[in-house]
């Protein structure tokens, strides 16, 4: 190799990659046939079902050729690193975003309640939840699986590979559990997101939160793959760093929600 083709720097240049392109036309049919489906047009269910698909299949073969660059190919420097996680934690900053608007409209219905409403929180005729049962054991179930997806980090940086699996199992079943009993709350609740500002406002912020947990119950279901495979160690593992990240964020936020739309909204 000549001098001239010498890479002089830590970075990535990443090659052209096809993903981007059809990520940006799969996010474009899922979101017009979204719309189509709730509008009653024809096939949109259809366009739906094929955009969603596709998103999931160039999440798949993207993510697969990160790891591969970062696992096999030796590509993630300590500046690449560096960079994936000043990445993810700008991601976080915005889903930190997010849950601030849906608290923004719970307490601007709740502190001031309208007229509408009868100026009293919750509404009259709304029974709310007991913050003390399914919430509380939710809220124990979580915390149990924060300390576990430390217990991993741990474990990996250590090298207990034997351990950080474990852990991660003891993570997912955990999240699992969470998952269920929260469809079990759904279905058992007195009241819908159809009824008034209370029932949206819960439902959007209790959901948005379940479809994170979900999400990380993804993401961590994948780090025990790559743990199984031998793809962290204790100086590279940034994959396995953004999910318990990501996982923690998830924690925090449900914190938030148990005390101030449970207990706090729910008096």
């Amino acid at each position: 190799m000549s001098s001239s083709t010498l890479q002089r720097h830590p970075f990535h240049l990443v090659d052209p990659s096809p993903w981007p392109l059809l990520g940006a036309f799969a996010a474009l049919c899922t979101t017009f046939g979204a719309v189509m489906w709730m509008h009653a047009y024809q096939n949109g269910g259809l366009l739906f079902s094929f955009g969603f698909l596709s998103l999931l299949y160039t999440m798949a073969v993207w993510w697969r050729d990160v790891t591969k660059e970062a696992t096999y190919e030796g590509h993630h420097t300590k500046a690449v690193q560096t960079g994936l996680r000043w990445g993810m934690i700008l991601f976080i900053v915005s889903e930190i975003m997010f849950f601030f608007a849906f608290f923004w409209a719970f307490f601007h219905s709740s502190v001031a309640p309208a007229i509408e409403i009868g100026g009293i929180w919750p509404p009259k005729g709304i029974e709310v939840l007991s913050p003390w049962e399914v919430p509380l054991l939710n809220t124990l179930i979580l915390l149990l699986s924060g300390a576990s997806v430390t217990w991993a980090h741990h474990a990996i940086l250590c090298g207990e590979k034997q351990q950080a699996i474990i852990s991660l199992i003891v993570t997912i079943v955990l999240a699992i559990i969470f998952t269920g009993l929260q469809g079990l709350e759904y279905v058992e609740a007195p009241f819908s997101i159809s009824d008034g500002v209370y029932g949206c406002t819960f439902f959007l912020a209790t959901g948005f939160h379940g479809f994170h947990v979900f999400i990380g119950t993804c993401f961590l279901t994948v780090c025990l793959f790559r743990q199984h495979f031998g793809h962290f160690t204790p100086s590279h593992h940034f994959g396995f760093e953004a999910a318990a990240w990501y996982w923690h964020f998830v924690d925090v936020v449900w914190l938030f929600l148990f005390v101030s739309i449970y207990w706090w909204g729910g008096q």
